[in-house]
This record gives structure tokens, C-alpha cells and sequence, in this order.
């Protein structure tokens, strides 16, 4: 049955979809902290990075969608978000990313797609900037690259309702459970400070990459992300109706219609690669 949550009700009451049984769980210690992962099913690996104050268990409606496309589906809660530790250093993008290789490394995944929403949308393009070899392609949902390119605050009761129910999941499976208050303050300190990226360092990224963006999304402005569509080659613009920055929530099957689109196309170019 088709979900639809536009006001976050169930999702403040319940979460996401609960996530399957995972292939291999487990944690990596790198660079002061202790960063969780799962990975389930088999076939071309995507790995899917969370928004800030969040953790895997949002994305419990697509995990499902992409294992019946016959993919690997790895999931990684972010430094201090989640199952994942941190240590006392200051939150930042280029950080969480070498987390990511880390797990890649773990898991001995040579090269992923990524699909990032929000600060999981930066942090994967980080990826595609710092480590080109490592990532098929980045499906950028709802995100900036530099402080020009967020809206100013506006509190909503939809923001309000995925506020609470992080607040709930971070007592649930935090090693500090009782710290949610610290740790919403360091990473809204990252959020306001970075990140820092220029057109001539989007110009770099050689991978494929969406940018995406939903109708009535809270945070973003529309103009950056075309912005930033333009200024990554061969980027393309995709705008998501009738949803805002909680579309993988609220229309989890129009989101993951999107997904799969982007995958599947990048898979296809890769196949056209091997046989030139």
C-alpha cells in the first residue's frame, strides 16, 4: 500500500518502516569514533547516508524498494548520530565522509553509488570530490554546498513532528542517551559553518549526479540547487512535487520512483562503457 505521511503524523508516532533483517551489521573504529553499518541483499552496492540528527532507520521505505531492484542496500549511521560514537572533535562534512570509506573498506566495496539526503547529500558529494574512484554516482536529495543556499528558519509542525521523533530515536539507541540537547547544538554549529564549496570546486566532480529537490522544500533554496546542477557537468535538475525536504517520509514511493530512475540510468551508462 502506497504511504502517505505529508504531515510526518505517523512518522512522530511510529518512525519509518522497520528495516529487514540486515546480511552483516556490525561497527568500524576509525579516527575516534565507532561508526555503525548494515548491509542486506546482494548486487550492485548504493549506500544510503541520512540527514542531520537522524539515523538508517529513516530510510526503512526504500531499503525494501531497492532490494526488489536486485541491490546491495548498505546503510550508515553518521559519526555521533545513531549506533555511531564520536569523539570530542567539532562535527564536519569532510570527516563523516572518511567514514563512509571506512565502511566501504570494510565491507571491501571497491565502489558504490550514494544517495544522501540532506547532510547525507553532502557528505556524498564530498565523496564524489575527494575519492572519485570509490563512487558510481550521487543522488544529491535536499541539500547546499555553501551558506548561500538555505532559507531562513521558519519552524513548521512538520519540522516540528521529525524533530520529535529524533529526539526519541536518539534516546533509544545513542551510547549518551541522555546528551540530545549537546548533540543537536554540534551539529547545528556544522550546519550554520559549512559547508564551503565554490562553482570551481563542483566543476571537478566527474561522476553522475542528480540534484534533487522537493516542491516545498524548507531549507533549500531552489535557485542553489540549479545553481548547483549548472555548475557540476552533466548534473541534472530533478524537482519532486508535492513534497518537501521529508520526501523519503512523506512519498516514499514517488522518492523512490526517482532512486531508481537515477541508478538504473547510471547503470546502464556503465554498461555502455565496458562494451565500447
Amino acid at each position: 500500500m502506497e504511504v502517505d505521511d505529508d504531515e510526518l503524523i505517523h512518522f512522530e508516532a511510529h518512525g519509518a518502516a522497520p528495516l529487514p533483517p540486515a546480511a552483516v551489521d556490525g561497527h568500524v573504529a576509525h579516527d575516534g569514533a565507532r561508526i555503525w553499518y548494515a548491509s542486506y541483499g546482494s548486487g550492485p552496492p548504493v549506500i544510503l547516508l541520512h540527514g542531520g540528527l537522524g539515523h538508517s532507520g529513516n530510510w526503512g521505505y526504500q531499503v525494501p524498494a531497492l532490494l526488489r531492484r536486485g541491490r546491495r542496500v548498505v546503510l550508515i549511521d553518521s559519526r555521533g548520530h545513531g549506533r555511531s560514537t564520536r569523539d570530542s572533535r567539532p562535527y564536519s562534512y569532510e570527516l563523516m565522509a572518511s567514514d563512509v570509506l571506512a565502511v566501504m573498506d570494510e565491507l571491501r566495496l571497491d565502489k558504490a553509488a550514494v544517495v544522501g539526503w540532506s547532510d547525507g547529500a553532502c557528505i556524498a558529494l564530498i565523496l564524489a570530490m575527494a575519492a572519485p574512484s570509490r563512487v558510481e554516482g550521487v543522488f544529491f536529495f535536499a541539500c547546499n554546498m555553501d551558506p548561500s543556499g538555505t532559507l531562513e528558519f521558519v519552524p513548521t509542525p512538520v519540522i516540528d513532528r521529525c524533530f520529535s521523533r529524533h529526539a526519541k530515536d536518539y534516546a533509544a539507541l545513542s551510547t549518551t542517551p541522555d546528551d540530545f540537547n549537546s548533540f543537536v547544538e554540534a551539529v547545528s554549529l556544522m550546519m550554520r559553518t559549512e559547508p564551503n564549496y565554490q562553482a570551481s570546486d563542483l566543476g571537478l566532480i566527474r561522476v553522475p549526479v542528480a540534484i534533487v529537490l522537493g516542491e516545498h522544500d524548507e531549507f533549500i533554496k531552489p535557485d542553489h540547487a540549479e545553481y548547483l546542477a549548472r555548475s557540476i557537468p552533466n548534473a541534472e535538475m530533478i524537482y519532486l512535487t508535492g513534497v518537501s525536504h521529508f520526501a523519503p517520509l512523506q512519498r516514499p514511493g514517488k522518492f523512490n520512483v526517482a532512486v531508481v530512475n537515477f541508478l538504473d540510468d547510471i547503470g546502464t551508462r556503465k554498461n555502455e562503457d565496458l562494451r565500447r
